[in-house]
Formats: C-alpha cells, sequence, structure tokens
C-alpha cells in the first residue's frame, strides 16, 4: 500500500468517526423519533433504519447515490469530500488505464474497415449504417467481426428508463440471448447490489413482464415506434431484418408500467424488409432521411 492510499485510509477513519458523533447527536428526520444512525450521500438527511431510509426515498424522490461532482463550497468543504475526490480520481485513473489497454478503442475506423462491418452484417441479412466522423455513436462504437469465429461482437447500449439509467456494454457476442445480457443488471444472484439497488423496480417484477424494445429506424419523428425483440434468442437473430445505425439500442420497460413508447403493429417485418430493400441500394456510409 503506496503512502497516499495509507493518508486516505487515515483520513477517511477520521471521517466516519467524526460523523459518528455528528449524528449521535441527531434524530432522525423521517420518524424524529429515535437516534439517527445513516445519513443519505446525496440529500444528506438523517435516518434510524432501513424503513425510514426506504421512506425518505420515496417523500424526497432520492436515488441515495451520492453525486460525485456536486459543488462543494470551501466552508463546508471536509475530511468526508476530501475523501471522496480521491476515490473518485481513483476510478478515473482505473476507467483510463482500462480504456487505454483496450484494444477495440484502437482499432481504425477506416472507410476500408466501417465496409467490411457492413458487408458482413448484409449477410446476416442486418442493414448496418454508420454516422459521419465526428459523431458520438462513431467515435464510441466498438464493434468488430471476428473472421476466427465467424460472429459479430457487438457494442450495445441498455436504457432502463424506468429507472431513468443507461449503461454500456462491449464485446457481446451476436449468439448470447437477451436474457442472459439483463443477468448483471436485474439478477439477485448475478448483478452488482449498487446496480442492482438503483434497477430493483426491475428486479422484482415478474420476468413475463419485462419487454426488450428497440426503435425501429428510418421513420419519421413523428411516428416513431419501437420492435419487441425475443429475451430467449441471440443478438443476431433479433436483429435480422431490421436497421441499425452504428450499433444496437435496447430499451428493457415493464409492461405493467405505462410508457410513451409505441410498439409497432403486425406489419413491422413487412416494414423492415422494405426498410432492407430501399437502404441496399444506397451508397455506402450514407444515410437518407426516409421522410
Amino acid at each position: 500500500m503506496d503512502a497516499a492510499s495509507s493518508a486516505a485510509g487515515a483520513i477517511g477513519e477520521q471521517a466516519l468517526e467524526s460523523l459518528k458523533r455528528k449524528m449521535s447527536l441527531r434524530r432522525c428526520e423521517i420518524c424524529s423519533t429515535e437516534e439517527a444512525k445513516y445519513r443519505c450521500p446525496r440529500c444528506m438527511k438523517y435516518s434510524c433504519s432501513l424503513a425510514c431510509v426506504k421512506k425518505h426515498k420515496t417523500v424526497f424522490t432520492c436515488n441515495g447515490i451520492r453525486e460525485k461532482t456536486a459543488f462543494v463550497s470551501m466552508n463546508e468543504f471536509n475530511d468526508l469530500n476530501l475523501l471522496s475526490d480521491y476515490r473518485f480520481l481513483e476510478d478515473v485513473g482505473r476507467l483510463a488505464d482500462t480504456a487505454a489497454r483496450d484494444e477495440s478503442s484502437h482499432r481504425p475506423k477506416s472507410n476500408k474497415f466501417v465496409n467490411f462491418l457492413k458487408n458482413r452484417a448484409r449477410r446476416y441479412s442486418i442493414c448496418l449504417q454508420t454516422l459521419p466522423i465526428g459523431f458520438t455513436k462513431r467515435r464510441e462504437n466498438s464493434t468488430y467481426f471476428s473472421n476466427k469465429e465467424h460472429k459479430f461482437y457487438w457494442h450495445l447500449k441498455l436504457v432502463f428508463p424506468h429507472s431513468d439509467a443507461t449503461f454500456t456494454e462491449k464485446r457481446v457476442p451476436d449468439d448470447k440471448p437477451l436474457c442472459d445480457i439483463l443477468k448483471p443488471y436485474i439478477d439477485a444472484h448475478e448483478s452488482n447490489p449498487v446496480i442492482y439497488q438503483r434497477l430493483k423496480i426491475y428486479a422484482i417484477s415478474p420476468k413475463s413482464d419485462i419487454q426488450i424494445l428497440m426503435k425501429v429506424e428510418k421513420r419519421p419523428n413523428s411516428s416513431i415506434r419501437y420492435e419487441e425483440l425475443d429475451a430467449n434468442k441471440g443478438l443476431l437473430e433479433n436483429l435480422k431484418g431490421k436497421v441499425i445505425i452504428e450499433y444496437p439500442t435496447l430499451h428493457v420497460v415493464l409492461q405493467n408500467v405505462k410508457t410513451d413508447m409505441v410498439i409497432l403493429g403486425h406489419d413491422a417485418n413487412k416494414s423492415s424488409d422494405d426498410l432492407i430493400k430501399g437502404a441496399s441500394s444506397e451508397e455506402e456510409g450514407e444515410i437518407h432521411d426516409s421522410t
């Protein structure tokens, strides 16, 4: 352990002791009867039990997750804030190192490479289209095709609208079932505790209530529609016959919770086929507005 880590540990212990002393002098701000034992990292409300913690999240619409980049004035800056900033910088350094070691991020994005991906996708009846250089989706896309394994490894974005959460998956094999892709997020045994807590509304819902939707591309903004995907099938099977711009974005929704997403009717397959035929006549790298 280096000197900085040792110093941070010492500061952390002192800060925690100081916080415990302060909390022992306070009452729970939810029930106002018991001595405070916990303090919310986000809204700084004091509570005494798990029941009060849950109640405060409902009453104050608080997710309980500390806002790491929130402004703190010098008058309020303490040892806990210092420790928090130190750990935040450690996390940033770790992510930067991981990105530097990620071979896919250094893969050339030349026209030859992009056209190769498009041609491979077309063999699987997938109309893969790309955005011009400079667009965010173009820069972050890490999708590649393995000639050795004859399969795609997709860059994938998962959107959980009911929890206002978005996650990115890299190198997802095209034969991996969608239900297995979701397990690290909503399965009690495989999910990270922090992610599980944030997506709890999905985790406690019956699996039959969970729908996986994908936006139908090449439609006017006035008539946006979504197609439902089969959770038991792999990415490749679900993407066949569809238009993909850069990489798939999957929206995970609950049937019993109202959303503004309109699911395409039984004519979805026909619409997708028409789009594929129209797109196949386009020049490589172009995206034409269907309107």
